[in-house]
Order: C-alpha cells, then structure tokens, then sequence
C-alpha cells in the first residue's frame, strides 16, 4: 500500500494534464477563455443541530489485496457530516485516515458501501464526471503542499479555476484575492520553490479553496511543519472555516488541531468512534 505522503494516482493524473496544459493558459497572449475537457457500524453522526449533510458514508468498506491475503482498512464505516461543521479524525499511523480522505475527494474507490459527497453518488460517477467532481465540489489540502515549482503562487492557485474555463482575468483575479487573505498578498509572483515552507503551505490552503468547494479535506496539514507554522496554520484554516462557512473535514496527529474541531472521530479498527483528545495525547 503506499505511504500516505504520495500523491494518489487519480490526483498525479489531474496534475500531469494540468501541468502539460498549463503553460498556454498561464500566456498572457492566449486565449482567455482556455478550457480543458472535463477530464452501521461505527456511525459518527453529529449531533449538532440539524443541518444539510455534505457527506453521508454509509457501510464503507476499504480493503487492499497481496496475493492471498487481505487487509481490511476500513471496516462497515458510517460516517455523517453537516455543513458547516469541523471534524478531525484521529487514530494512529497506518490505521486508514487518509485512505478514508481519498474516498471521500473520490481519488479512491470503496471495496463496497456508498458513499455520497455533495449531493453526489461517488459510486455512480464516470471517470471524466468523477474529474469534475474533484475540481469543483473538493478542497484537498495535503501534509506536502504539490505545488507546480517552476510556477507562481499566482498560477498554482489559477490553475484549478483554469481547467475549470474560467477566463484569465477572474481566475487571477480570484487567486490575487485569496493569496491575499491567506498573507501572501506580496509574494504573488514568487515561484512556489522560492517559498518558505509555511508560505508554500498557504499556497496550497488558497489553491483548495479559490474554487469554494463543498468540502474541504485537509490531510495533515501540519504534519511537515515546525511548532510555530503548524500553529500558524491551524489558527488560519481555523479563521478561514468560520470566515467561509466551510465544510471541512481533517486527519491529524496535532492535538491543536483536533481540539479546535467540532468533533473528534477516532479511526479504531476501521471504524469511527467518538474521541476526546488531552494534551499531547496524538503526539
């Protein structure tokens, strides 16, 4: 199974086109209406008032095949999740937390069970609709930032609204405007691998949401960072949720992080169980 840091396979492809397409849109001489082809058990139920659900997963199963052995990731999982709220999943190392992520942004598909994101029936979507999905109704934010190097802050942030045929000037328009609100209004035209890494982390968090997805997903978000840019960040998606009204669900080993979350699920033997977490008890 691969480490959880890589890029999924489904996410590399969308950037492999994003990058060999990129270069065009991004010249000021082009077209600016560019455009690419539109590539229960264990339940955890808020217990908030009564709202939309974003997400309903309901039975989910998640197991990987090694000859003729199986490993049962995610076991008979249920999991609801209203707009607006805040939900950290805890658990250790290994246990499925980013593999149940990548379900949910349906960069990876379920051994069974349904799951249902943004009114969408992940499980009934073609590859190119699925592509869709991924680019308008998900926010990913990952513990590496996968930034394009050679491009701007700028670009990075353009580029998902770019393949969406959004024109050059609102798209920039819009990444100007969210560069901004994240701090980095005056680095707009640094390329990504002249950032710090606490810069090139509010990169990615303006990149995940220029587009106002439905959900945000955030992967540890501040697992590369030291002590003060992992506060800086938690304070900032923080502000952010509240400020947007964001749906935003997140795995983390940050204590922090995890108690500033409307609700902590631990992934226990492949299902969510309610959690309380003490002081340094994720490490």
């Amino acid at each position: 199974m691969p480490a959880r840091t890589f890029m999924p396979l489904a996410m590399y492809h969308d950037c492999v086109a994003a990058e060999s397409w990129s270069r065009n849109a991004m010249n000021p001489t082009g077209n600016s209406g560019s455009q690419m082809p539109a590539p229960v058990h264990g339940c955890s139920e808020s217990r908030h008032a009564a709202g939309r659900a974003v997400v309903e997963v309901n039975k989910l199963r998640k197991s990987f095949r090694s000859g003729t052995s199986e490993l049962v990731v995610l076991d008979q999982l249920s999991l609801r999740v209203l707009e607006g709220e805040i939900v950290a999943i805890v658990g250790p190392s290994g246990a499925g937390k980013s593999t149940l992520l990548h379900v949910l942004a349906a960069l990876d598909t379920p051994t069974s069970g349904t799951v249902y994101c943004a009114g969408r029936d992940l499980g009934a979507l073609a590859d190119a609709e699925l592509a869709e999905f991924r680019n308008r109704q998900v926010g990913f934010v990952w513990q590496r930032h996968h930034l394009l190097a050679d491009f701007s802050a700028e670009e990075n942030v353009a580029m998902p609204l770019l393949l969406r045929g959004i024109s050059r000037a609102e798209a920039f328009g819009t990444a100007r405007d969210w560069l901004n609100e994240v701090g980095l209004g005056a680095r707009l035209h640094h390329r990504a691998g002249e950032l710090s890494g606490g810069e090139q982390h509010r990169v990615a968090i303006a990149r995940a949401l220029a587009g106002r997805p439905s959900l945000l997903l955030a992967d540890e978000p501040t697992g590369d960072l030291d002590a003060q840019n992992a506060e800086a960040i938690v304070s900032l998606l923080e502000r952010l949720h509240h400020a947007h009204r964001l749906t935003t669900v997140l795995a983390t080993h940050n204590p922090h992080l995890a108690r500033r979350s409307h609700r902590v699920l631990k992934l226990d033997r492949g299902v969510l169980v309610p959690s309380a977490v003490a002081e340094g008890e994720l490490g």
